[in-house]
């Protein structure tokens, strides 16, 4: 029997997943190995140095560079206060003055006599940076990264807006093959990742941000929709920057394509159990999914991953036109190379679409479900 590996979507219900994180900065790591820590559990720390603000005193004053000194009422290491005095200049017979304000709480970092500026930084921002993932520590660089390991549901999606969020799975009661409209969201959803359906209205995505949804998993998506969504024409090289509160991922691309099955089973199996999402997608150099990534399903079988054979009775997806998205199961491969409309020879199959037609497709068109 033929087989041959095609490249197709993460689905699994228990696989060892690995994910660094690191610091943008040298910071303090607050997790020794072997630690259990869960995805919201804070690992590392680090101090983001604060915004340095000019003060253009000379030039405000009216006075040459050089004689700055004489007029500042401070000196660089002092902590200032929004709107203390930083420098005064009196005029005739001390009847006129002209004074500059501090514009920002901080610290004076420097006067310089060459430029007449004084700098102001602000106070440092502490950058706190989660497991992101419940398992164990395995790896720790000092100073500036973790490594999390953990065995899980694993599932990755064609595309997704919206960065990291833990929630809770909520598998909603609507088919894979149905349109995710409003009547299909729960008025309440306070961190919750929805499952459900396709094609999800703009309505539908408003009434869960509403809810308090953190994340909605769904078949596809039209682009106008997702447009409406995000605010703006987004660009499908990367994402996950996107300042919405609800991340999405979508599992099986654009237009109106259903959901797979063995995706919403898949995530069925841990339905009300934690997991964590995240929609940043890079389709280009360093390609990245959008993932979710839960606990182990033991209903679904610890140790079970998908296969990666194409053969006889194969569940599989058309990825081209003209069956763009359609689904069937495979029902012959023919060994000899057969020319395609194209000119082409190539390796074909035969499939049964789930709506009774046999089509004959290369093998590079299709993916597994």
């Amino acid at each position: 029997m033929s087989s041959a590996l095609t490249p197709t979507l993460a689905v699994s219900s228990s696989m060892m997943v690995r994910r660094r994180r690191d610091l943008p900065i040298l910071g303090e790591i607050l997790v020794r190995a072997g630690e259990t820590v869960q995805g919201d559990t804070v690992v590392a720390v680090a101090q983001l140095e604060g915004e340095l603000r000019l003060v253009r005193a000379a030039e405000q004053l009216g006075i040459p560079a050089e004689e700055v000194l004489e007029v500042v009422l401070v000196k660089e290491g002092d902590s200032v206060e929004v709107g203390a005095l930083l420098a005064e200049v009196r005029g005739l017979w001390g009847l006129f003055r002209s004074t500059i304000a501090t514009p920002l709480a901080g610290v004076v970092e420097f006067i310089s006599t060459s430029t007449g500026h004084i700098g102001i930084r602000a106070p440092s921002r502490p950058l706190h940076l989660n497991a992101y993932i419940s398992g164990t520590v395995v790896d720790i660089e000092p100073n500036r990264s973790v490594v999390i390991e953990s065995i899980g549901t694993f599932v990755q999606g064609i595309f997704g807006v919206g960065g990291e969020r833990q929630g809770m799975l909520n598998v909603l009661k609507v088919p894979c093959a149905t349109v995710l409209t409003e009547e299909y969201i729960p008025t309440e959803a306070v961190g919750a990742v929805l499952v459900g359906g396709h094609s999800p209205t703009i309505g539908a995505l408003q009434k869960a941000s509403r809810a308090g949804a953190v994340g909605l998993i769904t078949g596809s998506i039209d682009d106008q929709t997702l447009r409406d969504y995000v605010g703006y024409d987004i660009g499908v090289a990367l994402t996950g920057d996107e300042a919405v509160s609800m991340t999405v991922v979508v599992t099986e691309g654009f237009g109106n394509i259903a959901m797979s099955e063995r995706i919403r089973e898949t995530l069925r199996c841990i339905d009300g159990r934690s997991v964590s999402i995240n929609g940043a997608t890079q389709v280009r150099a360093g390609a990245q999914r959008p993932e979710i990534i839960g606990g182990s399903s033991q209903e679904a079988g610890i140790g079970a991953t998908p296969s990666t054979a194409l053969e006889v009775g194969s569940r599989v997806r058309i990825i081209r036109v003209p069956y763009f998205g359609l689904s069937g199961t495979v029902r012959e491969m023919p060994h000899a190379l057969e020319r395609i409309e194209t000119g082409a020879e190539v390796r074909v199959l035969r499939a049964t679409l789930d709506d009774g037609r046999v089509v004959t497709v290369p093998r590079a068109n299709v993916e597994l479900q």
